[in-house]
């Protein structure tokens, strides 16, 4: 099969979030699987320029614009994956990735490009995968635009929902530069409360949909999660699935992590214990055998830091140590700075992000803090579970799919959770996390070995994809004869 990723970000490449670490990942299996899959994202201005390739003219909304392809590459075992990197200073030589007034603009130009190049680089995907809203136009040009021209006619897609909360909405305005007329703005295309919705175009046409969890796949077609889509979504059931995330078990692995301060396995916890000391070293916290609960996410409303923030003097009081690596929303930088203020000897609060200091947190602590509102998928309990860290998550989304709650009767289960969204619930886990943890270290010992030994790797995940692939391929050619 030939495949083309399409997204707005890839590790090693360009990265804000999980996205980018599953563009990073999923490649390599599909490779590993024997398929023709290749990648195409925006050079960005920290993207390490690839090799020229070619340019081409892109319309954009009554002039042209030079699309620079450039080509790079990432491993797959002794193969390369090809990596195409669709480069225009106007648009992508910028401090950030994204948060710009223009955003339609850039990611009309890398939809227009994407398609635009593969007759350029003689490369005819069977499926094109596209992720989030940046991508979203990519099925909707192949079935309006490109329907009549036979290069591009057989390409299925499928449209891939990261978090649902985000959706490129913008002005009437930008139908004319997508070259649509006023047809396609209605509640039944891409009308969407008064803007054009981009992530509501993926949905109506991509030949397939699917979410990063089966959980969240539910959720979203409710009307609490549904980011009011929820009923374009229940419409389109039929074609919807859900496949959860997997974790590049090359790149997080403590036996081979050259980031933390010492390598070990699920037959040394001693040194798993080591890396603890010495990250409380580091942060200048009281070293000794005292519960660490660490937590590293983006500073919002959706990460459940309200529900900590209720009950912070409560989980200081129990006597653990917190430590907190992330940046985002300056409600939530200011209130752990507060809290920073507070408890100077039990909490470091590092705000800011640092690639080497997460992945020394993963590998230091003993419980792992996940209270989200929703989670798509998540990735920081996968992570934390390789580590042998124990997830503390509220029961939504990718966590519910992948953290079972530890039974002491019967030593079932992962890690601990709770379902209301409330502190007192979330306090309660936590304090049965804790008492296992200080009562019982056979007990404890035991599931930290048991989470080392999951297996939540790619290899599945990418055999589920290809299955979707196939579903798109057929579900394409039934319209292609209806039309």
């Amino acid at each position: 099969m030939k495949i083309l990723i399409a997204a707005s970000e890839m590790t090693p490449f360009a990265k804000t979030g999980g996205l980018a670490d599953v563009v990073g990942s999923l490649p390599k299996e599909l490779k590993i699987l024997g398929h023709d899959v290749r990648v195409v994202i925006p050079c960005y201005k920290q993207v390490i320029a690839g090799e020229y390739l070619t340019d081409l003219p892109v319309p954009m909304d009554g002039h042209l614009e030079t699309a620079i392809i450039r080509h790079a590459a990432i491993k797959s075992g002794n193969s390369e994956i090809p990596v195409y990197l669709v480069d225009n200073y106007r648009y992508f030589y910028r401090d950030r990735m994204y948060g710009y007034n223009d955003e339609f603009d850039r990611f009309n130009f890398f939809t227009k490009a994407s398609l635009a190049m593969l007759p350029y680089i003689a490369f005819q995907p069977d499926v094109i995968h596209c992720n989030d809203w940046h991508t979203a136009l990519i099925p909707l040009f192949l079935k309006v635009k490109f329907m009549e021209e036979p290069f591009f006619q057989k390409m299925a897609t499928i449209f891939t929902i990261h978090n649902l909360q985000y959706q490129g909405k913008f002005p009437r305005g930008v139908l004319g530069a997508l070259g649509l007329d006023d047809s396609y703005f209605t509640p039944e295309e891409l009308e969407y409360y008064g803007e054009v919705n981009f992530m509501k175009a993926g949905i109506l046409y991509g030949d397939v949909i699917n979410t990063v969890s089966k959980k969240y796949a539910t959720e979203i077609q409710t009307a609490e999660l549904g980011e009011g889509l929820d009923g374009l979504l229940r419409k389109r059931a039929l074609d919807l699935y859900g496949i959860l995330n997997g974790l590049d078990y090359d790149e997080f692995n403590p036996s081979k992590d050259e980031k933390i301060y010492v390598k070990y396995d699920v037959n040394s916890l001693d040194k798993k214990r080591e890396n603890k000391y010495r990250l409380q070293k580091e942060l200048g916290l009281s070293m000794g055998d005292i519960p660490l609960v660490g937590i590293i996410t983006r500073l919002a409303s959706q990460k459940g830091l309200d529900l900590i923030a209720a009950v912070i003097d409560q989980i200081i009081g129990m006597g653990v140590q917190f430590v907190l690596l992330g940046t985002g929303e300056d409600y939530y930088e200011r209130l752990f700075a507060e809290v920073k203020m507070r408890y100077p000897q039990q909490t470091s609060i590092n705000l800011g992000f640092d690639a080497v200091l997460a992945q020394k947190i993963y590998a230091g602590s003993d419980i792992f803090l996940m209270p989200s509102r929703f989670e798509p998928c998540g990735l920081g309990q996968l992570i934390s579970l390789r580590y042998g860290t124990i997830p503390v998550v509220r029961r939504t989304g990718g966590l519910e799919d992948t953290i079972k709650n530890y039974d002491p009767e019967t030593g079932y289960g992962n890690g601990f959770d709770f379902v209301e969204y409330a502190p007192d619930k979330l306090l309660d886990a936590l304090n049965r996390a804790v008492t296992l943890y200080r009562t019982n270290p056979k007990a404890w010992n035991k599931l930290v070995r048991s989470a080392m030994n999951m297996d939540f790797s790619w290899n599945r995940s990418a055999i589920k994809y290809l299955e979707l692939y196939e579903k798109a391929i057929n579900k394409h050619k039934m319209h292609m004869r209806a039309v």
